[in-house]
């Protein structure tokens, strides 16, 4: 993923012009006298700030220029992409390095604004420069400051490209910029992250065309950020494809995100059914001590409560196995088969289950001798198959 960004142009003015005024000097400075050894994570980074800053706009402002100035653009490594590595991975890489991406840039901020109690999202989409949109993604973010979403791009707002050297320089421009102002530049693949009421397409964005439309639907992004919130990955993932999807699959970028949306979504499926399955054993495994305690005529002996919990964990296990069977939502022909053979290899031991029930039920009925008695009827082997016929 090669993230450009915007290049100087070197101008000379014929009249003398008055400094632009940093509102947030005392801020930046703050936040730049943070100690050396909070930044190793994100959680100490995040410790400084609720420490040193109260507001979340002072916090957001103090995180945004700590990331924007700590970190430096690998313009060598632009291209040195893994699509599989993990947030803890890109964070550790840059708080390491000091080096990274706009995905790195992105997941720092957002951790950082997450653990400091500002809500922030990552956003993914790709960017307008010259008038022409870029053939690679970008990766920028969203943040509530007080009661209100902004949007931020720390990798922009940390400087830029010259002749193939990176150039550091804080560019206000991309901290809490207007959505109206971003969306010149900036296209989320997801039409919720853009901001607006009336979401613009792909093809706006392509032909310039960033104007509120209001002839178009009304969409409230914000109580829509708020059911996002409140959806688990597997569904936050058929929201956003589903909205991608709607807004036109206009580049190869876009049909990429969706296609590795896709391929999320079957291995959050699969990661469910194994879920599924592991406790299925888990609760095979309690069975199977139940069984091996019983053909042992229960000895050493245990109170009825604790012999009867034996039988119980292997029940709750398996409705539990279950459960997170039916949680899987319009699965692949692949995790179907999958989910049918685990679903009849649940019954079945569910049947075993409810026959040892029954029979522990008349055992706990009787007394001492007829207790004994029944251990003479047919031994059973885990899983219930009769030793002796």
């Amino acid at each position: 993923m090669k993230y450009l960004l915007p290049f100087l142009f070197s101008t000379v003015s014929l009249f003398a012009q008055k400094p632009a005024v940093n509102e947030y000097a005392d801020i930046d400075k703050k936040a730049l006298q943070l100690p050396d050894s909070l930044t190793k994570t994100t959680t100490g980074i995040a410790s400084y700030i609720k420490a040193n800053f109260k507001t979340d706009r002072e916090k957001a402002r103090a995180i945004f220029v700590w990331t924007a100035s700590s970190i430096s653009y690998d313009v060598e490594n632009m291209y040195a992409i893994n699509f599989y590595e993990t947030d803890s991975a890109k964070i550790g890489k840059a708080l390491r390095t000091r080096k990274g991406i706009c995905e790195n840039y992105a997941i720092v901020f957002q951790d950082v604004c997450s653990k400091s109690g500002v809500a922030s999202y990552v956003v993914l989409g790709y960017t307008k420069q010259n008038g022409k949109a870029d053939y690679v993604p970008h990766a920028w973010c969203v943040a509530m400051v007080d009661t209100a979403w902004y949007l931020f791009d720390p990798t922009w707002g940390s400087g830029s490209t010259q002749s193939g050297k990176f150039v550091k320089k804080i560019n206000n421009e991309y901290f809490m910029a207007s959505p109206t102002v971003f969306i010149k530049s900036h296209m989320p693949f997801d039409y919720l992250w853009q901001l607006f009421y009336y979401p613009i397409s792909n093809q706006e964005f392509y032909e310039g065309r960033t104007a509120p439309n209001k002839t178009k639907p009304f969409f409230d992004y914000a109580d829509s950020i708020r059911v996002y919130a409140s959806l688990s990955y597997t569904e936050q993932l058929s929201a956003s494809s589903r909205r991608i999807e709607k807004n036109g699959v206009k580049n190869s970028m876009i049909f990429d995100r969706l296609q590795h949306i896709k391929m999320e979504q079957e291995n959050e499926k699969i990661k469910r059914y194994n879920e599924a399955a592991g406790t299925y054993n888990e609760g095979a495994n309690d069975y199977n001590s139940f069984i091996d305690y019983k053909n042992k005529q229960f000895s050493p002996s245990k109170p009825d409560a604790e012999i009867q919990k034996m039988l119980d964990l292997p029940a709750h296990k398996l409705k539990s196995a279950r459960s997170k069977i039916q949680q899987i939502k319009d699965p692949s022909a692949h995790v179907s088969s999958l989910i049918a053979q685990l679903s009849k290899t649940i019954d079945d031991l569910v049947g075993q289950v409810q026959e040892q029930q029954t029979w522990l039920t008349t055992y706990f009925s009787k007394g001492k001798s007829g207790r004994k008695s029944m251990f003479y009827e047919k031994k059973v082997s885990l899983f219930g198959v009769p030793l002796n016929k």
